[in-house]
């Protein structure tokens, strides 16, 4: 099996390389869907934010005002981290039971994760692809998207790991500072790499590479137990 992780920076353009990977028919792993789910009312999540950042982030009906909880962590490196450190166990083993339940069907799968370097999941994804966009060109995107200001756009940048640190550790690049058409032609191109012919290590861990020891040892234990009588 290939576990694929997909990362990038808030209006680099993930989003945007995400969809085109469900377009393309590859099983993808949502990581926001997956955090949106361990907060809800009542879950463990939810108890442990309400618990660290108190009643004033929930809404009337007793789910979490996400908008206010980001205005919170977006200004606040500490508190930014506090959050992170609550939720990444939850979140990790959300996206970890989302991909076993795709290992069953014995495909490739892509991971897309925010957070992919800062909860070291990076280590069990291979390759790793970050979408990367210029400084310039993320900062005008972000106050677009947000109808922000652009010192507000830049603390939301830097309360994220650098975009320059995280292409410098990826397998694979996709630069999205340019057109639409431009980040299309360069995802055919990953796609290639991403749904082409397992290695031999990804084949032992795919269910059918498993299956293959199983059976092989099984059929070894049984020639040896035949061999001893």
């Amino acid at each position: 099996m290939r576990v694929v992780g997909l990362t990038g920076g808030i209006s680099s353009g993930k989003s945007t390389v995400s969809s085109l990977f469900k377009s393309a028919g590859v099983p993808l792993v949502d990581a926001d869907i997956v955090a949106r789910n361990v907060v809800q009312k009542g879950t463990g999540g939810w108890k442990k934010i309400v618990k660290a950042f108190g009643n004033d982030i929930l809404l009337e009906n007793g789910e979490i005002d996400r908008a206010r909880l980001g205005q919170i962590v977006f200004t606040d490196p500490v508190k930014c981290k506090l959050l992170n450190r609550l939720l990444a166990p939850h979140i990790s083993f959300g996206i970890f039971w989302e991909v076993l339940k795709l290992w069953v069907n014995g495909c490739t799968v892509v991971v897309d994760i925010p957070l992919l370097f800062e909860t070291k999941m990076d280590q069990w994804t291979h390759p790793v692809i970050v979408v990367w966009v210029d400084p310039k060109t993320q900062i005008e995107r972000l106050m677009s998207r947000d109808g922000c200001s652009e010192e507000q756009a830049q603390n939301r940048i830097n309360a994220q790991l650098a975009l320059d640190w995280k292409k410098s550790e990826a397998d694979i690049v996709i630069n999205n500072s340019g057109s639409l058409g431009d980040t299309k032609e360069q995802f055919h191109e990953v796609l290639k790499q991403v749904v082409g012919p397992l290695t031999w290590k990804e084949h032992m861990l795919s269910r059918d590479g498993l299956l293959s020891i199983v059976l092989c040892t099984t059929a070894g234990v049984l020639l040896a137990q035949k061999n001893l009588l």
